[in-house]
Formats: C-alpha cells, sequence, structure tokens
C-alpha cells in the first residue's frame, strides 16, 4: 500500500476488559472524525489499542485492580 501523505497513527491505551463491539465502535468512530478533520481516507489512519491490565495501571497512586 502506498501512502501519498504521512497519515496520523493513534496510540490509545485502555483498561482492558471492554467488550470486542465497543472497541470495534471507538476506532470507527475514531476513523471517521480523523477523516472528516484532515480529509483523508479512512484506510490511511492507523490505530493501535493497548489494554493493559487493572494490576498495572494506578491512578491516584491506587492500583485500578484495588478500586472498589
Amino acid at each position: 500500500m502506498h501512502r501519498s501523505r504521512a497519515m496520523p497513527t493513534m496510540h490509545i491505551e485502555l483498561l482492558e476488559g471492554r467488550p470486542p463491539e465497543k472497541k470495534r465502535e471507538l476506532v470507527r468512530a475514531l476513523s471517521e472524525r480523523t477523516c472528516e478533520v484532515l480529509g483523508c481516507q479512512p484506510d490511511s489512519v492507523d490505530i493501535i489499542l493497548t489494554e493493559v491490565s487493572k494490576d498495572r495501571w494506578a491512578t491516584g497512586g491506587v492500583f485500578w485492580s484495588e478500586k472498589n
């Protein structure tokens, strides 16, 4: 695949556990909006989702796995 212009690659980190349909909805919405703003084709937008376990993500000094 040849790209005439460098397009965005988005790296998104999120807590694990969301259903596949929600992740599909997210990447679809991000791709559509990115194309609207930048005037590009959807196949030029890369999105990388990295799921992080709750025992490896902390907010305010507390791991998400330890929150109620």
